[in-house]
């Protein structure tokens, strides 16, 4: 991580950084910190901002998993209609030849 700073971490890395830094003194803190290329106020900042994250994004998390969800209903309704339109057309199609095969073929096509 030393050629990483600590603003393109990823949240991901951030989270696993805050929990691997958990039970350090503010020493091993300021080692570990120092290893990696990054400061203690960061490590601080990050874990300050997950648990107080936690919450606001639980709510804006729902509100829009339930706009997703919704989103993928209509997907679903209207993937639905379109494989029923796609049947008929095939039904339609199998029956014309069916029929072009017994009675040939109209004189108006």
């Amino acid at each position: 991580m030393p050629d990483k700073p600590a603003e393109t971490l990823s949240a991901e890395a951030r989270f696993a950084i805050v929990v691997e830094t958990a039970t350090m003194s503010e020493a091993e803190l300021s080692q570990y910190c120092r290893e990696n290329g990054f400061f203690p106020e960061n490590v601080k900042a990050w874990k300050r901002d997950f648990i107080t994250g936690s919450a606001s994004e639980q709510a804006a998390g729902s509100a829009s998993l339930q706009k997703e969800r919704r989103r993928i209903k209509e997907l679903e309704q209207e993937l639905r209609r379109k494989e029923k339109a796609l049947a008929e057309t095939a039904a339609l199609l199998v029956l014309r030849k069916k029929a072009n095969a017994i009675w040939g073929k109209d004189e108006d096509e």
